[in-house]
């Protein structure tokens, strides 16, 4: 495998959670695998988890890492083609991408989206740019449309906790005071196709997300109807994509209760906002399985660096 950028770079999602498992009760057996080597984590937003887990992740595999914060010590990046360079931007990808290729064996890069312009953020320039000009294997840590580490980590987590043959899953909307990009939705929707699973998804009318990710998954305008009976739901904000990066609703109704998770196990990505996104009652309870997730980005990151670093 050359590259990590999206969930449709896994030749076999169940094969990929398995491997991803037996990582997870051992850690360290693959050290040798990265003796020597070095990856470069490149951020141009802020992260928690992903910094950590996948600095862990490579870590497990006898790799050195190197870490940058772009807009704290970096050059600003111009993407662009033909670009007259006269204003902000110092270095053009095309050769901070093959200086980068010069010092390590892996990079990993984690750029949102601007929520601004939907075709720049929908052409990848800063995740594409290196792949463009890079010599070395590249990693998606979150790019603009999509979080496939996260999603990884998301089909781990669903396996570990499934005790059916076919689960109920809902990937529901929630409110949120900032407008919010919707990689993290777009790669959870692109991994559950892979899945054997009843899929619903749930939000407000006008949050509906791309089309051509969400064609022929079952769309339900009503929460508490979709959250009936299942066995999953995952939370999640995003903007409205057709009117692109607009917050068009806040409405609280729409924060997850303990009433309406049910039965269910309740999953989100993290950072959550408490009382916003989700009540108290369901982060604390013994049905969250969030602390699980976080945990499993580790895993998800080191069965994607332990196939690069085979190939």
């Amino acid at each position: 495998m050359k590259h990590y950028l999206s969930i449709k770079d896994i030749d076999s999602l169940p094969d990929w959670v398995s491997e991803a498992r037996k990582l997870k009760a051992n850690p360290t057996s693959n050290k040798s695998l990265g003796e020597g080597k070095t990856i470069c984590l490149l951020f141009f937003n802020n992260s928690l988890r992903t910094r950590l887990s996948t600095q862990k992740a490579a870590l497990n595999l006898g790799m050195e890492v190197m870490v940058m914060n772009f807009g704290s010590e970096g050059w600003q990046l111009e993407f662009e083609d033909g670009v007259v360079m006269d204003q902000g931007k110092s270095e053009h990808i095309k050769e901070a991408a093959q200086v980068v290729s010069q010092y390590c064996d892996i990079v990993a890069i984690r750029a949102f989206a601007s929520l601004t312009d939907k075709n720049k953020d929908e052409a990848e320039l800063v995740l594409n740019g290196f792949v463009k000009h890079a010599s070395i294997p590249v990693v998606n840590m979150e790019s603009s449309i999509g979080h496939p580490l996260q999603a990884l980590a998301d089909a781990i987590t669903l396996t570990e906790n499934n005790v059916g043959t076919r689960p109920k899953v809902v990937l529901s909307w929630a409110p949120h005071p900032k407008a919010l990009p919707h990689a993290v939705a777009n790669s959870f929707v692109e991994m559950m196709r892979l899945q054997d699973a009843e899929f619903v998804i749930t939000h407000p009318e006008g949050y509906e997300l791309n089309k051509e990710i969400t064609k022929d998954v079952l769309i339900e305008y009503d929460q508490k109807k979709a959250c009936e009976n299942a066995d999953f739901i995952y939370v999640k904000n995003w903007s409205s994509y057709t009117d692109y990066g607009k917050v068009l609703s806040q409405d609280s109704d729409w924060m997850m209760t303990y009433e309406k998770l049910g039965k269910a196990k309740f999953m989100h990505c993290l950072p959550v906002r408490r009382n916003v996104v989700v009540e108290d009652a369901v982060l604390d309870a013994t049905q969250s399985l969030v602390i699980e997730q976080a945990n499993n980005r580790t895993f998800a990151a080191q069965v994607v660096l332990k196939k690069i670093l085979e190939s």
